[in-house]
C-alpha cells in the first residue's frame, strides 16, 4: 500500500475504513470515505472482534506476516479451544485475575472442513509448511475449519480427556500447520505470533482465567526463511477438566511477499511426554515454496 487514503479497515470490521497516511495507520474510521476527510491521529493497530469455539482444543491459532489492512485468521477451537488474533502489548508473566480478552476475529463459514492436498510423501502439509508425520499415538491427519487467522489448515491431534464436561467437549494434544491470510501490507514474524498467542489465551478457555509464562519468545528461521517463535506454559482451570496447564508452541514463518504461514503445537501437562514429538515436528519444519 502506497498513497495515503482510506482502505479497508485492517481490523476486520465490516463495512468500515481506516485512515492510512502513506507512514502509519491513524485513529480514525468511517463507513462513508468518499465524504470524510483525512485524520491526522497516528494508530496502534486494532483489536478485532470475538469469537469463541465448542470442539477440541489446540489452536488454531495467527498470525501474520501479512499485510496492512491484514485479516487475520486463525485455529481449531473448543472450550478448549478458540481462534486468535490482537495487537495491544501483553505482560505474559502476570496473571490477568479476570477472564482472558477475547482477541480473535470472526470465522469464515466458508472453509471447508477438509485438509489440504498432501503428498503421500510421510509428511503433512498445511499453507506453505510441512513437518513430518507423527505417528501412533497421534491420529490421521485432518482438517479444521475453525481457525480464525488461517486456512487450508492440517492437524494430528491426540484424544487426552473425552467429554470432559459431559457436553460433549473433549480436549486433546494437537500439532497442525496452516496459511495465515494476507492482506494489503506487512507484519512482522514477531507481531504475528503476538497475535496468535493472545488469541490463544483469549478464547481457547472458555470463560477461565489464563496464566500465560512465555518461555521461549524470539527470532529463528525455518528452513532458511526468517521466524518468530513463542512457547508459553498455560494454566488455567476449566469444570471438569483434569488438565490444569499446558505447553502452548507457535511458530509464525514468513513465506513470500504476502504469504506467512503458521506451526502451533499444544500439549497439556497430562501427557507431557508428546512434547518432544511436537518439538520434532517443529525442527522439521519445511517451506513448500
Amino acid at each position: 500500500m502506497s498513497g495515503a487514503g482510506w482502505y479497508p479497515d485492517p481490523g476486520g470490521q465490516p463495512g468500515m475504513y481506516r485512515y492510512w497516511t502513506g507512514t502509519e495507520w491513524t485513529s480514525a474510521l468511517t463507513a462513508n470515505p468518499a465524504v470524510t476527510p483525512p485524520p491526522t491521529s497516528p494508530l496502534a493497530p486494532p483489536d478485532l472482534g470475538p469469537q469463541r469455539r465448542n470442539t477440541v482444543w489446540w489452536i488454531s491459532g495467527v498470525a501474520a506476516i501479512v499485510a496492512i489492512g491484514v485479516i487475520i485468521w486463525f485455529v481449531t477451537q473448543s472450550i478448549s479451544r478458540g481462534g486468535i488474533l490482537g495487537t495491544d502489548p501483553v505482560d505474559p508473566q502476570v496473571p490477568s485475575g479476570v477472564p482472558s480478552q477475547n482477541v480473535c476475529p470472526a470465522l469464515d463459514p466458508t472453509l471447508t472442513t477438509e485438509p489440504p492436498p498432501q503428498h503421500g510423501d510421510g509428511r503433512v502439509y498445511g499453507g506453505m509448511l510441512s513437518y513430518p508425520m507423527l505417528g501412533s499415538p497421534w491420529s490421521a491427519v485432518q482438517g479444521e475449519n475453525r481457525v480464525p487467522f488461517g486456512r487450508d489448515v492440517a492437524e494430528q491431534s491426540v484424544l487426552v480427556e473425552d467429554n470432559y464436561d459431559g457436553n460433549g467437549h473433549s480436549w486433546v494434544a494437537s500439532v497442525l500447520v496452516a496459511e495465515l491470510v494476507a492482506g494489503d501490507g506487512f507484519f512482522s514474524p514477531e507481531q504475528g505470533a503476538e497475535i496468535v498467542m493472545k488469541c490463544v489465551v483469549g478464547v481457547f478457555y472458555g470463560d477461565a482465567v489464563v496464566q500465560r509464562a512465555d518461555q521461549v519468545n524470539k527470532a529463528t528461521t525455518v528452513d532458511g526463511h526468517d521466524a518468530w517463535v513463542i512457547e508459553s506454559h498455560l494454566g488455567f482451570d476449566i469444570p471438569g477438566l483434569q488438565t490444569k496447564g499446558e505447553l502452548a508452541i507457535v511458530v509464525i514463518v514468513d513465506t513470500g511477499v504476502e504469504s506467512a504461514s503458521l506451526y502451533y503445537a499444544s500439549i497439556p501437562d497430562t501427557v507431557s511426554d508428546l512434547v518432544p514429538d511436537a518439538r520434532t515436528a517443529m525442527a522439521g519444519l519445511k517451506v513448500d515454496a
